[in-house]
C-alpha cells in the first residue's frame, strides 16, 4: 500500500543565460496546477515557491528534479554565487535533470551570440562538452525556442507516475521528437504537389520551396500536439524555423537554399535522387483542385 503521506518529487527550476520564454511557456500548460500537486516545487522563477532565490543558491538544498532554462555560461553569476557551483551541486543530487529549451538543450540563440562560452547543460551543439557530462544519464532534452508547454507537462507526469522516458541520440524524449513537425502539417497535399506559398500568413500553399520551412528536416511534434491546442507555425502560414534541432538558429531562416533552384537538403530519410526524381514528376502536373485554391485565395486578400 502506498502511504498517504508519501514524499513528492522535489522540484526546482533554475536559469542561466535566457530570455525567460520557456519559464512562461511552461505557465500556458492548461493542466498545471494539477501537476504541480505532483511535486514540491522548491522553486521557480515566475511564481512562489517554497524557498527564496537567496535560499536556493545557498546550495544547501537537494532536489529530485532538477530543470534548467537558458544556455550554460561558465562566467555567470547568481545571486553572488557562480552558475557553475550551483548547477553541479543540485544535478549531483537530481534523479532527472531537464534541459528546458534549446538554449539549455544545444546553446541555442545565446550560443549563437557568444560561441566562444556558451553552451547547453550536456551538448555544445551535437557535441557532449557541457558541464553535466559526467551526469549524461540523467538528463533529458527538451528542445524547442521555446519549450512546447505539452512537451514539458509530459514529461514532468512521466516522471511524477515514475514512468521510463525512452531518448534519441540528442537525449529527447521519442515520444516527442521521433516524429517530424512535417507530420500532420496541414499543407502536406501542397508539399506532395509543388504548389508553392508565395508570402506568410496565406492559408493555401506549401512553405518549404519559398520561405524557407524546416519541417521536413525537423524532429519535433509541435503539428500533432497543437500549441494551446489550437494552432502551430505552419497552421498560420508561418514557416519553421527548426529550433529543435542542434544547429538553430540558423542564418536566413526565411529563405530555402537551392543550387540551381534545387534544394540542398532534402526530406530526411529520402535520397537526394529519389526527391528529385519525384519532385519533377509531381511539377509537371497542375493540380487545378489545389492551385486554384491558391490563386482565389490570394485574390481575396
Amino acid at each position: 500500500m502506498h502511504s498517504k503521506h508519501a514524499t513528492k518529487p522535489k522540484l526546482l527550476w533554475l536559469q542561466g543565460v535566457t530570455c525567460n520564454g520557456n519559464t512562461h511557456s511552461f505557465l500556458n500548460l492548461s493542466y498545471l496546477p494539477t501537476l504541480l500537486e505532483k511535486f514540491d516545487v522548491l522553486y521557480y522563477p515566475a511564481m512562489e515557491a517554497q524557498y527564496s532565490f537567496e535560499e536556493i543558491v545557498r546550495c544547501e538544498l537537494s532536489c529530485d528534479v532538477l530543470v534548467f532554462e537558458g544556455t550554460y555560461d561558465p562566467l555567470m553569476v547568481r545571486g553572488d554565487v557562480p552558475l557553475k557551483k550551483i548547477l553541479l551541486h543540485y544535478a549531483k543530487s537530481a534523479k532527472t535533470i531537464i534541459a528546458a529549451g534549446s538554449c539549455a538543450s544545444f546553446g541555442g540563440m545565446f550560443k549563437a551570440s557568444a560561441p566562444e562560452r556558451n553552451s547547453g547543460i550536456l551538448f555544445d551543439l551535437e557535441e557532449k562538452k557541457g558541464p553535466l557530462v559526467a551526469l549524461e544519464e540523467k538528463v533529458i532534452n527538451l528542445s524547442g525556442c521555446p519549450i512546447h508547454p505539452e512537451w514539458i507537462g509530459y514529461t514532468l507526469s512521466m516522471i511524477a507516475h515514475k514512468k521510463e522516458i525512452l531518448l534519441d541520440d540528442l537525449h529527447r524524449p521519442l515520444e516527442l521528437y521521433a516524429t517530424l513537425a512535417h507530420h500532420g502539417c496541414t499543407r502536406n497535399e501542397y508539399f506532395e504537389w509543388k504548389v508553392d506559398a508565395k508570402g506568410f500568413g496565406l492559408k493555401e500553399g506549401c512553405l518549404f520551396y519559398e520561405q524557407g520551412c524546416r519541417a521536413p528536416m525537423t524532429h519535433a511534434s509541435c503539428n500533432k500536439i497543437l500549441w494551446n491546442e489550437v494552432s502551430s507555425k505552419t497552421r498560420i502560414g508561418t514557416p519553421c524555423f527548426g529550433c529543435t534541432e542542434a544547429d538553430f538558429p540558423r542564418q536566413n531562416l526565411f529563405s530555402t537554399k537551392t543550387n540551381m533552384s534545387i534544394p540542398q537538403e532534402t526530406p530526411l530519410g529520402v535520397p537526394k535522387r529519389s526527391y528529385l526524381t519525384m519532385a519533377g514528376i509531381a511539377k509537371t502536373f497542375h493540380i487545378e483542385r489545389l492551385e486554384g485554391k491558391l490563386i482565389d485565395y490570394k485574390t481575396t486578400r
